[in-house]
């Protein structure tokens, strides 16, 4: 079975890091969920409006959206009892590690790409 990941901040745009996070996840097998209340479809697969909408378990969470966006989406990704949390650059801040610490959480800081095994800069 594989892992499930939502990718919080998914775009349409394959210049954004958060389109070439669905792409990496999805070549390296794993069960895709852009998270992006703006989108409908990213890279074929629906996109749900927010974490609290998907159904069932997840095992990672990776944000691609501004830590002042993050941090008050922090409480939903929590409820979900995700394996992982991931904090890609530029999308953590002092109090929203603060704060996902204080609900549990463990954020990794660093690139989920690269943790995937592919390069952030090349497709």
């Amino acid at each position: 079975m594989p892992k499930r990941v939502a990718v919080i901040g998914a775009s349409s745009d394959p210049r954004k890091f958060g389109n070439r996070a669905v792409r990496t996840f999805m070549r390296r097998g794993y069960e895709v969920l852009p998270v992006n209340p703006n989108e409908t479809t990213i890279e074929g697969l629906p996109a749900w409006r927010s974490v609290a909408d998907i159904p069932g378990p997840l095992d990672m969470v990776t944000f691609y959206v501004p830590p002042e966006i993050g941090v008050g989406l922090l409480d939903e990704v929590a409820a979900a009892h995700p394996d992982e949390v991931w904090f890609n650059p530029g999308s953590e801040d002092d109090q929203l590690i603060a704060r996902a610490r204080e609900l549990g959480l463990r954020p990794i800081l660093a690139c989920s790409i690269i943790g995937a095994g592919e390069s952030a800069w090349e497709d």
